[in-house]
């Protein structure tokens, strides 16, 4: 009931209000001094707030949530957006992280991206520090949160994980490495995906222990990644469902 009453006031929210946080631009470096791009979407002023951390899909950028984070704000959370140093653009935003990252001469793998996600987090955690600090992660990036979640404990107070997998093995990691660090998890877990997709993470999610994990597959063929919330796709309001249970049940 909790959630159908958290997606009923999201409706009523868009329907009589255009008016959302506004959208402000940071920046705080990486562990190796590369700048990192951030978009931060304060709505709430209780410093109680939780806060997502929204990590973008492969060859994109933090506008991958554009549209996600003001209904994420509607539902009761504050949010930032990260740029990780392994991506390009999407939704008209450039990925500056990357642009840093090329810059100076580093590598932009799916991998190289992990001290820009740990250090989102820090800067979060420094920043927000009477928050409960929730990973959001697409694609590689929801591996990359699920991994820090099981090595980093400190740094996370709950993971959503959009179409996860083991995606490392060709850049120096092992075939479980994501699974391997999942076993220690004890912070709540929300993960989803394509229908096809469940595959991928089906096994990571066996490994976690924590008793507070979700996971929803759709029945249509759905999306990869973060995108399956978009507006434009038909099911986005089944993953939204399954999102808002979550989020209400472990955090408001």
């Amino acid at each position: 009931m909790k959630s159908i009453a958290l997606l009923l006031g999201l409706c009523i929210y868009i329907l009589s209000s255009p008016i959302y946080a506004a959208r402000d631009t940071v920046t705080f470096l990486s562990g190796d001094g590369i700048k990192i791009t951030a978009d931060t979407y304060i709505a709430h002023e209780n410093k109680n707030t939780p806060l997502l951390v929204l990590f973008h899909q492969a060859g994109w950028s933090r506008g991958e949530y554009l549209e996600i984070a003001p209904k994420l704000n509607a539902l009761g959370f504050n949010c930032i957006a990260i740029d990780q140093r392994s991506g390009k653009s999407v939704n008209g935003i450039e990925n500056e992280t990357a642009l840093s990252a090329k810059q100076a001469g580093k590598n932009i793998r799916y991998v190289d991206a992990l001290p820009d996600i740990e250090a989102a987090l820090r800067y979060a955690k420094s920043q927000y520090n009477e928050s409960k600090i929730i990973a959001w992660g697409s694609s590689y990036s929801a591996a990359l949160v699920l991994h820090i979640a099981g090595t980093l404990s400190e740094l996370v107070d709950g993971v959503l994980a959009f179409s996860p997998g083991e995606y490392f093995p060709k850049q120096g990691k092992s075939k479980s490495w994501i699974q391997d660090a999942a076993a220690n998890i004890s912070a709540p877990v929300f993960i989803t995906s394509a229908r096809d997709e469940k595959y991928n993470w089906s096994a990571i999610y066996s490994a976690i222990k924590s008793k507070q994990k979700t996971s929803f597959t759709p029945t249509s063929k759905g999306r990869h990644g973060s995108r399956a919330l978009w507006e434009q796709f038909d099911d986005s309001e089944d993953y939204w469902k399954a999102v808002n249970a979550f989020l209400s049940n472990n955090f408001l």
